[in-house]
């Protein structure tokens, strides 16, 4: 028996409904307050509420609506890449330094793009190096190495 519905729509929907119940069943754990004298708990809550609703709305629209094309195969060169990018930032930032991190970690990012070529990687890679050069040590003050040990000659 095949399933009437958008396979994205309702695993979409899926997604909403269990982050939201997470977070509100999560935040029921505080106090809730009032909705003039709101706790700590209230807001968590009430955005829960609201992404469950959105959750219900997206599978219900997905309802009676067969997906016409076939799924896309997995990203698998991003997967890997964006997921690596990340474990090499929180292994390597102490002993190389905040702007060859950032430089390495923005390009292979970049390069999760099959759009991207080398040349836009290495261009969006220094961009955003000196944009979270700006924000966070110039803007925030956070103390990290620029260079770090392992590459001091």
């Amino acid at each position: 028996m095949a399933l009437n519905a958008s396979r994205n729509d309702l695993a979409s929907g899926a997604i909403f409904i269990a982050f939201g119940t997470y977070f509100a069943l999560e935040a029921l754990r505080y106090d809730f307050g009032t909705p003039f004298r709101m706790g700590p708990g209230f807001m968590p809550v009430v955005l829960g509420g609201i992404l469950i609703a959105l959750g219900i709305v997206v599978a219900a629209k997905g309802m009676g609506k067969p997906d016409e094309e076939a799924a896309p195969p997995w990203p698998f060169r991003g997967i890997v890449l964006v997921l690596g990018t990340i474990l090499f930032f929180a292994a390597t930032i102490r002993g190389l330094g905040f702007i060859p991190v950032v430089l390495i970690a923005g390009f292979a990012t970049a390069l999760s793009s099959s759009r991207n070529t080398w040349l836009s990687a290495l261009i969006i890679s220094a961009g955003l190096c000196a944009l979270c050069l700006l924000i966070f040590v110039v803007g925030l003050g956070m103390i990290v190495p620029l260079v770090g040990p392992w590459l001091r000659f």
